[in-house]
């Protein structure tokens, strides 16, 4: 997508990133909804409708700035609320709970690669902006999956780990939430994502790609 302009790029990546977005979230609220706790659900918020969960920041412009200065894309929605001590099993229902938006962003992922095969078919000036767009889907959503999958509270990886330690460690490491973003951007400040996740990135991207040849 290197010969494409500025304003082509955001208008290929705007829907791909508000569906990852979006549908991260509704999946946190949907798990929660099924293990026992309805708070999402009163609320409004177990809904595809990306209006109940865009943040202005965190789903538009943060994200955009990621894209113009190539790095990796990462944004968030408003949280989804949810009552912990209504989840049938709280601590060991809270992995799923958590586990259920990085799950939404992978088969996001193949969803739009399946629409980057059938693209082929189309008239091309119907396929060349769909693929392009389907590109932009396999990788906002992919990138979207690792970095939540960071073992960094309040990421999904974090609550995936607290819910899994024991309970002495799991307090311990509660404490460490109010730093959580900080420590996040920092890392994508400096670069060091690139270190650990591109690979690991352009892994999964190029199994995608592979698997609809």
């Amino acid at each position: 997508m290197h010969d494409i302009s500025i304003i082509q790029k955001i208008a290929v990546y705007a829907l791909p990133l508000i569906f990852a977005i979006t549908l991260h979230e509704a999946a946190h609220a949907y798990v929660a909804n099924k293990y026992g706790d309805n708070t999402a659900k009163i609320l409004g918020r177990m809904t595809l409708n990306p209006l109940s969960h865009i943040d202005l920041f965190g789903t538009l412009i943060f994200p955009m700035i990621g894209l113009l200065l190539g790095g990796f894309i990462f944004g968030w929605a408003k949280a989804v609320p949810i009552n912990f001590r209504r989840l049938y099993n709280p601590k060991r229902n809270l992995f799923w709970v958590a586990f259920a938006g990085p799950l939404a962003n992978l088969a996001m992922a193949l969803i739009w690669a399946l629409i980057l095969r059938f693209s082929i078919y189309l008239p091309d000036f119907f396929s060349t902006p769909l693929s392009l767009m389907a590109q932009a889907g396999i990788q906002i959503n992919i990138s979207l999956m690792l970095i939540n999958l960071i073992p960094i509270l309040p990421l999904d990886g974090g609550r995936m780990l607290f819910s899994v330690l024991p309970n002495k460690e799991a307090t311990k490491f509660a404490k460490t939430e109010p730093y959580g973003m900080i420590i996040l951007l920092i890392l994508l400040a400096f670069g060091l994502f690139n270190f650990v996740l591109q690979p690991i990135f352009s892994a999964i991207v190029d199994f995608i790609f592979y698997l609809i040849q």
